[in-house]
């Protein structure tokens, strides 16, 4: 079986930095501290309303990434230009609420489908390999094959705040997801509140190819270091 890659989410270097207004700390230093940890992408989210990541983070992460950037953004007109002109590798599209402290669910999908299906297309045009961030909902990942995305990313955030029998029920949800949209052709993603605590199990769900992982990696950096931390979670992952 493939070892599954890992995504380090670095926007919460950024939240630190906008917490003072400074130009420190950068999340693009993070992220050169994650490659080097072994980090196989890095993960930024473009918000709306720029709370962290702001454009000129993007433009100088997609000059000094060297693994793949993969952008997380809101399926809107504006973004979706703003991704195919800038033409990252990967592109994962989220639902977005401003007032919203973190992504709370995943994007709706089904009776969407005619919508979405032209901005995947316009993505796909520029070579952007597109995912979809959503629930672990069986109607919603055959509503994004159907809409053309290639990739899924599965929400693990319930799966990740559950503890006990609701965890194993969650996980199974997660289980029989992946096995779904492999079963469809589709890219199994994931990633949400994952830690080196509860990572270990969605590593291990079959046809998971990639997680993405942010906050909790940059919460162990302040105790550890960037490359501390990415190693921790690899090995969690079964990675090291």
């Amino acid at each position: 079986m493939a070892e599954v890659s890992l995504g380090v989410n670095v926007d919460h270097v950024a939240t630190i930095r906008q917490a003072r207004k400074t130009d420190y700390p950068d999340p693009v230093e993070a992220a050169m501290a994650a490659e080097r940890a072994g980090a196989n992408s890095i993960t930024i989210h473009l918000r709306e309303d720029r709370r962290h990541i702001n454009d000129s983070d993007v433009s100088r992460m997609a000059l000094a990434v060297k693994t793949k950037l993969n952008l997380e953004m809101a399926a809107t007109d504006e973004m979706i230009e703003f991704a195919a002109a800038l033409k990252p590798a990967d592109v994962c599209l989220v639902p977005e609420r401003r007032e919203e402290l973190t992504t709370e669910g995943g994007l709706a999908v089904r009776g969407r489908e005619k919508e979405l299906a032209p901005r995947l297309a316009r993505l796909a045009d520029a070579g952007v390999k597109v995912s979809l961030f959503i629930d672990p909902n069986l109607d919603e990942i055959s509503a994004a094959m159907e809409s053309g995305a290639p990739v899924i990313e599965l929400h693990t955030g319930r799966y990740a705040d559950a503890n006990g029998e609701k965890a194993a029920l969650e996980l199974e949800l997660l289980r029989r997801a992946a096995l779904h949209a492999v079963g469809l052709g589709l890219q199994v993603n994931a990633g949400h509140g994952l830690t080196v605590a509860n990572v270990g199990a969605v590593a291990s769900l079959p046809g998971v190819v990639e997680l993405n992982i942010g906050h909790s990696i940059v919460a162990r950096a302040i105790f550890l270091g960037i490359e501390g931390a990415v190693g921790e979670m690899l090995t969690a992952m079964g990675r090291n």
